[in-house]
């Protein structure tokens, strides 16, 4: 919904009636992950489900779902040899979940977009099917909830489960008893979470930060970058970037907030801003953890790290050299690399080209996966 979020509350804000789809899970190659929206008022349409292969079918069901007012969890895919046919010509599943929104079926909404718009983590748990009432919404923040999904126990249990959720950035579908029993599965709830945006913590503030900064900034993340000469840390050099800093980098980052999305860059190719920096970094929770230099910079590195006491599993979470092998030369390729691989271990691709090979493109879903701001 993040990406429909801007037109959606201005349809809100308006007293309309709109259709929003959703997809809420994804089984073999399905194009889009679940949290993908698209919403429909009358012939406008913003936002997609599947990047085109059942935009239309989506498209008029949401504007019957709008004239019934009932929601409907519908599967896509391809069930006949004609592969023309309503469905996913790439042979992907996807259940997407349409629903009327208004000001009346949805009053949170208003609070749901400011929460997302000022980086507060906010999940909407909806039930899909099962016991109770289809549709019911609700909306979870870490300190409070709004709305009810039914009897008080199965709020409670939701509650727990979407706050973990949220904590990590999930969204995905999860299972109840009809009053919250986690030992059954007669009730499915979609648990769309909002957390805020993964942040790139980028060191060394040269051209090739610069690159990275813009990349980064296109995949979504918070960008930071860190440098402790004031001359080149400014504003104007890194434009893209969400905050620029002037410290010490292993300062810096020893107060800055790492978590498990966090991906920190080394660019300074200097030991003595690297090896600091690397001896507290690679003691982070940090996702990621690259470093640019040669082979030869990164063996000496490896040995300056194990004189200040790093272990040998601490430096085997290093990537170095930095990004995927790809003849990289300019800033720019050399920032391509390092997105590349950012995206091959957020997914588990191979790297190779996909040319030639016979397995499936995007991977089996399980009806869960990373949050929109994963």
């Amino acid at each position: 919904m993040r990406d429909v979020l801007s037109q959606i509350i201005r349809w809100w804000e308006a007293g309309e009636t709109f259709g929003l789809a959703t997809v809420v899970a994804t089984f073999r190659s399905a194009p889009r992950p679940p949290g993908a929206s698209m919403a429909v008022l009358g012939e406008e349409a913003e936002g997609s489900v599947s990047g085109g292969c059942v935009e239309g079918a989506v498209y008029e069901l949401a504007g019957e779902v709008v004239a019934s007012g009932e929601p409907v969890l519908q599967r896509y895919g391809v069930s006949d040899d004609d592969a023309f046919s309503v469905g996913l010509t790439c042979g992907g599943i996807l259940d997407v979940f349409v629903e009327p929104v208004s000001r009346r079926t949805f009053p949170e909404l208003g609070e749901v977009a400011a929460s997302v718009r000022g980086h507060e983590p906010v999940a909407v748990a909806t039930v899909l099917s099962g016991p109770g009432r289809i549709g019911a919404r609700r909306v979870v923040w870490a300190d409070r909830s709004s709305g009810s999904l039914g009897p008080a126990r199965l709020d409670e249990a939701v509650d727990d489960d979407v706050r973990g959720m949220l904590a990590q950035g999930l969204t995905g579908v999860r299972r109840y008893g009809a009053h919250g029993e986690r030992r059954l599965d007669e009730l499915s709830v979609f648990v769309h979470s909002f957390a805020p945006p993964p942040r790139m913590l980028v060191f060394g503030a040269i051209d090739f930060a610069a690159a990275v900064a813009r990349i980064g900034k296109f995949l979504g993340y918070h960008v930071v970058v860190c440098d402790a000469r004031p001359v080149f840390a400014t504003a104007k050099r890194f434009p893209e970037a969400d905050e620029v800093v002037v410290r010490w980098p292993h300062d810096y980052l020893t107060s800055a907030a790492v978590d498990g999305r966090t991906v920190i860059c080394v660019l300074t190719h200097d030991p003595r801003f690297d090896v600091p920096l690397l001896e507290v970094a690679l003691r982070t929770p940090a996702g990621y953890v690259g470093a640019m230099g040669s082979r030869r910079t990164h063996a000496d590195r490896l040995e300056r790290l194990r004189a200040a006491g790093l272990t040998e599993a601490e430096l085997a979470r290093l990537r170095s050299p930095i990004g995927l092998d790809l003849g990289a030369r300019t800033p720019e390729e050399t920032a391509v690399s390092i997105a590349a691989e950012l995206i091959q271990l957020r997914w588990g691709g191979t790297g190779r080209p996909l040319t030639g090979g016979s397995g499936r493109i995007h991977g089996e879903g399980h009806g869960g996966g990373h949050g929109e701001g994963a």
